[in-house]
């Protein structure tokens, strides 16, 4: 890992993929597109022939975030990367409301990694949360340079200037962007004048928070549109992999190709050596299609000296995982007030203990991963895939392949699916390697499902343990809590852990959630890292990430405190929802605190009639409260699922599911509506339906008729509410996940008197705890 992850390209504007005779196969239409500079063309509405978009005549550039050129077109540079969630509608908007521009007049271009742009990276719920305040400031550069522009004109004082609908306004005149862009403008802004311009009042935003046309629909729909399988270069050849029986420590001891000659077309097999250790015992097939990489793929026989994990199971991983929890001199404690909590469990009248678990979960994403790379002839080398963490992935490329920062450049595609998935971008490093044994002649790798799925970085499994104190009065006056998994950032960017206050490293992506904000008297949560998990494979992050399965636990053991209390479950936790100390809340996002989230718990109890509604046998409504992404960045979510349980079978039929989310100002709220949907789904998707097991180091479940997702015929019916808000927007990719399996374990218990204690719940399982 290079000292800095932010490190990139630095001279893309040198490079010029025509020499290349770069194409794009649009397969919709049939017909070939030239690939855009900086990759315009996956994105840009206007652009229906792929061709980009350039400025026209003038140009004025207020911030690196956009341009306006004579034409007055606003074109908005974005950095995060598209998978069906319109990321770049919401930043745009957000930028062109306080520029005051035209909607019609906005284009937006996905760019490519450039050290200049800084973090590149799409996860965390955080793009529109962190791109509100830059975006903000920037447009609002350029409403002031329009505007003492179009005073300097007409000679009047630039208080009298108004901006709206891409039109400035003045004096009895007005002028287009076009026209005074035209004419000339240099100002220029340092960074704390943008900081320090003034932003319009929120009540005066008038496409925020309102329906507008997006704007990636038409390539979408036109199947114009270019995801990273589309890719194709002149000359390419197309790779399979051989994957080795481990993540870790396997090394190909010999490579027999003889059977895999008589497949036309196959060229060779080529033993991977990454120094960036990404990819260990790897074999890449070489072949003219991808067809026939995969057929001589299936003839070549490959031996390896194994891994010390080939033999690892999941049982084993979780076995472990106790194990550390049961030393409490392991792991990090993280920062909750009071959190010495012995004396206090010593002294309790009363106390509660319960484990829950979770199994691997695999991301399946629409789109299997794939790459192109090729050195230019500038002696870049180019990798063309669909990526969501370009600064994570370019230090390990620049290390395989032996370059600096300025040696390699990721072009930008849309993706068919991420969900956490393409943040780790090491499908690319042996694409590279490929490509730089061949000479730098271009290779393109599509996976098959099962490479893909033993290739995945999993949600690791976990064990968390919890306990409650009582005083004599059922009082709760301490919680302690201990949460074991494997930890993606410390495997792959562990710079980005910060310390707990004991002085260890934690993983905050294997943490968020256990910090939550209930009023428990004294409080102790503890990370532990899984070092068996991270030796056996890579955890990656996946949609929710640690708050989909700490908050299972939490709100399933939040039920059970209630019970064990003798108080309703909704009141209790309203009860210990107080915005007071650390638990206020405060700017620019968590304003409120405890009380917001005390605030959709309550409404989602209202809507869904829970309490209220009389219900048919084994019929339940569950509720469970969370927060997403981390307390730095609180998006306040409830869910009520009503279900009903076959006794007979164990079958849970979900009928319906209420979602209330607290995101500050919803920026697009269609498009908000929508994410909280398909979060929704596939929080019930990985609470029935999703998970497999590590058998012999590797995952049991390899493609989609073993490992079975959410179908459409078993999807609910689904109300999304979003609470009203003018606070600061915070993220909405991941909260809608965290309360869907604790409100439906909740339910079960509801409804047949059963504590389902492990994701997913199967029939099985229900059959078994009924039986007991």
């Amino acid at each position: 890992m290079a000292d800095d992850p932010r490190v990139a390209f630095r001279k893309r504007d040198s490079v010029e993929l025509s020499r290349r005779g770069f194409l794009v196969s649009m397969c919709a239409t049939g017909a070939l597109f030239g690939f855009p500079r900086m990759g315009a063309a996956a994105m840009n509405p206007e652009a229906a022939d792929g061709s980009p978009i350039e400025a026209v005549g003038a140009r004025y550039e207020p911030a690196i975030w956009y341009w306006i050129d004579s034409e007055g077109r606003v074109n908005v540079n974005i950095i995060r990367a598209e998978m069906g969630q319109h990321v770049g509608t919401a930043i745009a908007r957000i930028l062109a409301d306080e520029l005051g521009a035209n909607w019609d007049d906005v284009h937006i271009d996905h760019v490519d990694s450039a050290a200049k742009w800084g973090l590149m990276v799409t996860g965390g719920s955080w793009s529109v949360s962190q791109s509100w305040p830059i975006y903000r400031q920037a447009g609002a550069a350029g409403r002031v340079a329009l505007s003492e522009k179009a005073a300097q004109m007409w000679g009047i004082d630039v208080s009298e200037i108004t901006v709206s609908n891409g039109i400035v306004s003045g004096g009895g005149k007005t002028a287009g962007f076009g026209e005074l862009v035209g004419d000339g403008i240099s100002r220029s802004f340092s960074e704390d004048e943008l900081k320090a311009l003034p932003l319009k009042p929120v009540s005066e935003l008038t496409m925020v928070g309102k329906q507008v046309k997006a704007l990636d629909i038409a390539g979408k729909t036109t199947g114009q549109a270019i995801f990273g399988i589309d890719a194709k270069v002149d000359g390419m050849v197309h790779a399979m992999p051989i994957m080795p029986p481990t993540r870790y420590g396997s090394e190909i001891t010999s490579i027999d190709d003889s059977d895999a000659k008589s497949v036309k077309g196959y060229s060779q097999t080529i033993k991977i050596d990454d120094p960036s250790g990404t990819t260990q015992g790897w074999a890449m097939v070489i072949a003219d299609s991808h067809w026939a990489a995969q057929k001589a793929a299936d003839k070549i026989k490959v031996e390896w000296s194994v891994g010390k994990t080939a033999k690892v199971s999941e049982a084993e991983i979780q076995d472990h995982a106790r194990k550390l929890i049961a030393d409490e001199s392991v792991g990090s404690l993280l920062d909750t007030g009071n959190h010495d909590v012995d004396p206090v469990f010593a002294k309790a009248a009363e106390t509660l203990e319960s484990e829950y678990t979770t199994s691997t979960v695999l991301h399946f994403q629409l789109e299997p991963l794939n790459a192109l790379a090729f050195q230019n002839e500038d002696g870049i080398w180019e990798i063309h895939t669909g990526n969501q963490w370009q600064s994570l992935v370019l230090p390990w490329l620049q290390k395989a392949l032996g370059v600096d920062e300025n040696g390699v450049v990721m072009r930008t595609y849309l993706l068919g699916g991420g969900f956490g998935r393409r943040l780790n971008g090491d499908y690319a490093v042996p694409v590279a390697l490929a490509s730089k044994a061949l000479g730098g002649k271009p290779v393109k790798m599509v996976m098959t499902r099962p490479d893909d799925a033993i290739f995945d970085s999993p949600r690791s499994p976990s064990v968390q343990k919890l306990r409650m104190a009582y005083d004599e009065n059922k009082t709760v006056i301490a919680m302690d809590s201990a949460w074991a998994s494997g930890w993606p950032t410390k495997v792959m960017i562990p710079g980005f852990m910060p310390k707990g206050v004991n002085g260890e490293p934690y993983d905050p992506f294997a943490s968020d959630g256990a910090d939550h904000w209930y009023d428990v008297g004294a409080q102790r949560a503890r990370i532990i890292s899984n070092d068996l998990a991270e030796a056996t494979f890579r955890p990656g992050w996946l949609r929710s990430v640690s708050p989909g399965w700490v908050n299972w636990g939490l709100e399933s053991f939040m039920h059970e405190a209630a019970l064990q209390a003798g108080k309703d479950p909704v009141q209790f936790r309203l009860d210990h929802l107080k915005a007071e100390g650390r638990n206020a809340g405060s700017a620019p996002v968590a304003v409120g605190g405890a009380s917001r989230q005390a605030n959709v718990l309550s409404r989602v109890a209202e809507l869904s009639g829970y309490g209220k509604t009389e219900l048919e046998a084994d019929t339940a409504i569950g509720i469970a409260t969370t927060y997403g992404q981390s307390r730095s960045m609180p998006t306040w979510v409830a869910a009520a699922v009503k279900l009903h349980v076959d006794r007979k079978t164990g079958h849970v039929d979900v009928q319906k599911i209420w979602l209330v989310v607290d995101c500050g100002i919803a920026v697009d709220p269609d498009g908000a509506k929508a994410q909280c949907e398909g979060a929704a789904l596939w929080g019930l998707s990985m609470a029935l339906y999703e998970g497999t097991e590590f058998e012999d180091g590797n995952v049991r479940d390899r493609n989609l008729d073993a490992y079975t997702p959410l179908r459409m015929i078993d999807t609910p019916d689904l109300t999304v509410e979003l609470v009203d808000s003018k606070e600061a927007p915070v993220g909405l990719g991941e909260p809608g996940t965290t309360p869907i399996a604790p409100a439906i374990g909740n339910a079960i218990f509801e409804a047949v008197g059963v504590r389902m204690r492990h994701l997913p719940i199967t029939p099985d399982a229900i059959v078994a705890a009924l039986k007991a």
